[in-house]
């Protein structure tokens, strides 16, 4: 049982640690750009790590833990397909040029 524990622990620990280093993402991308940008791998550890972190919290039955992933997780897909619904239409007016 333990070892069943320390697996959900670390499930939780990795999600934790792969959700809050898209930040460290998008700061450096940022200063790399001179501007304000959100990559597109920013959305991708956005959905992984809040979904292992939706997970933990399904284990952990922790209805506050549970409602703010599931509604951020819908959210972070969605600006997923937003932004790469924008990079197909900007490669197709780049390929009629």
């Amino acid at each position: 049982m333990a070892m069943l524990e320390n697996g959900w622990l670390a499930l939780g620990l990795i999600g934790q640690a792969v959700f809050s280093a898209r930040f460290l993402l998008q700061w450096v991308y940022s200063e790399y750009k001179q501007e304000s940008v959100m990559p597109i791998a920013f959305w991708y550890m956005s959905i992984i790590g809040g979904a292992m972190l939706l997970s933990y919290a399904l284990y952990k039955h922790d209805p506050v833990f549970i409602a703010g992933q599931s509604c951020g997780v819908f959210i972070y897909a969605r600006n997923l397909q937003l932004r790469l619904r924008e990079l197909a239409a900007s490669a197709a007016g780049e390929s009629q040029r």
